[in-house]
């Protein structure tokens, strides 16, 4: 009986610390960016600018002094001014230092040196490199904790991603639960689309087109952009605006052709006291309620006409997948580039307001349910630009129960995969707690002296 009750002691003990390993392999934590978490690029000797940048939050730079190329890059909103070597950058430098030791202490949960990340769909986890990383195609993160979801990826020198590569969620992740320790420098190929917070020990170079959903931050070195986007912690969400203090209005939104101004007013009710008035550049807050083929377009006398074309990157989807939606807006007889605000409704939903990219806008989803899904681009009108709305794209999406997602180089990883690792871990202790109760039966059993039947 005793040595029953220790077998049981050694199976618990077992099963415990198989469990609590299982735990502890897959934790990442987000490090606190203190100063620093304002800031969407942030240099330690320069800031260099080519073409019309954009940067959504602070800019700086210290302890060098120089930012150059703003204008014709700016901040948004454009309120904000650069921290060139003062106090600020100064301070969100000391802050950086701190963020990148601590995303340095973090333990690996797996070893990738050697592999590509294009092809890879991860679940949160501190993954680590031994020297440079790269990412060719697209990474998938599965973000099994929706926006709590933690990534971190650690590289012994360089980050380095190609031409047209990008980062993408399932389940809801943002880019602030994505962060890059970099033990060199960082270079984002053309047209790519990265994700997160890149702390680099020295340099970031984002070619041309590249876009980010995020932050770059670096250390000692220099920031170089070429016609980038930077969203800084948005990720690329517009902010719903402060709502105004004034007496309530009817709703009016610009009409695309002359013959068409005629503004909508709808009487405010008991439970409309804060009516939304839509013009040229104007970003819808996600969530708001309103029907694009309710939208008449003002524009100034003779604007150009435009049209807005609206694609899908996968249809039809399944339900928790990633889904690009991509509006294109033309001026009609012009070959300028558009620019200005495209908005992206499902039905009468708005999805979200997104700024235009050389004439194009992107928007990124994994929250659409199953069934059918309207889907349409709104152009809210630009400089010398009338407003216009796409065709209709019915976006289908099907249920596929549990989501199962594969890696190129991993192992088979589900939304329930802690639950399935820490139930194996458990069941092979079981299985050797069960076996060393089984041995020492056999030895007492061997141990006993033998009977002699009564006579």
């Amino acid at each position: 009986m005793n040595k029953f009750r220790a077998g049981a002691v050694v199976v618990f003990l077992l099963a415990t610390m198989s469990l609590l390993t299982a735990s502890n392999a897959v934790a990442a934590t987000a490090p606190t960016l203190g100063d620093a978490a304002s800031f969407a690029v942030l240099g330690g000797s320069t800031v260099t600018n080519t073409g019309p940048t954009e940067v959504h939050g602070d800019l700086g730079v210290s302890p060098g002094t120089a930012i150059t190329g703003f204008p014709p890059g700016r901040q948004v909103p454009p309120t904000l001014l650069p921290h060139a070597g003062d106090q600020a950058a100064g301070d969100a430098q000391a802050d950086l230092v701190s963020a990148y030791n601590t995303l340095s202490a973090e333990p690996c949960t797996q070893d990738l040196t050697g592999q590509d990340l294009g092809g890879l769909t991860l679940v949160p986890g501190v993954y680590c490199f031994d020297s440079s990383a790269f990412l060719t195609g697209t990474l998938t993160l599965n973000a099994v904790d929706g926006a709590a979801s933690v990534f971190v990826f650690k590289t012994g020198s360089t980050l380095i991603t190609a031409s047209g590569s990008h980062v993408e969620f399932l389940n809801g992740g943002t880019c602030n639960g994505v962060y890059w320790r970099v033990g060199s420098s960082a270079t984002l190929g053309t047209g790519s689309l990265f994700e997160g917070t890149i702390v680099a020990l020295t340099s970031i170079t984002a070619t041309t087109g590249a876009d980010v959903n995020g932050r770059l931050l670096a250390r000692n070195g220099a920031v170089t952009l070429d016609d980038n986007t930077v969203t800084g912690p948005t990720c690329g969400i517009e902010a719903e605006p402060e709502p105004e203090e004034s007496e309530p209005s009817p709703v009016v939104i610009v009409s695309p052709t002359p013959t068409d101004i005629t503004p909508i007013t709808n009487t405010p009710t008991p439970t409309d006291s804060s009516p939304t008035v839509v013009g040229p550049g104007t970003p819808l807050p996600a969530g708001t309620t309103l029907s694009p083929t309710d939208i008449v377009f003002t524009s100034e006398p003779g604007a150009t006409p435009t049209s807005t074309t609206i694609t899908s990157s996968e249809n039809p989807s399944s339900s928790g997948e990633s889904v690009t939606f991509t509006a294109v807006v033309t001026p009609t007889g012009s070959t300028a580039t558009a620019q200005g605000t495209v908005t992206f409704f499902d039905g009468s939903t708005v999805l979200g307001s997104v700024p235009l990219k050389n004439g194009r806008a992107t928007f990124t989803t994994s929250s659409l349910i199953p069934g059918d899904h309207p889907i349409t681009a709104v152009f809210h009108g630009g400089p010398g630009l009338t407003g216009s709305i796409s065709r209709q794209l019915i976006q289908k999406v099907t249920n596929t129960g549990t989501n199962v997602v594969t890696t190129t180089h991993q192992q088979l990883v589900t939304t329930g995969a802690d639950i399935l690792a820490l139930g194996l871990s458990a069941l092979t202790a079981l299985l050797i707690g069960s076996g060393f109760l089984l041995e020492s039966r056999r030895r007492d059993k061997k141990a006993e002296p033998a009977r002699i039947p009564n006579r």
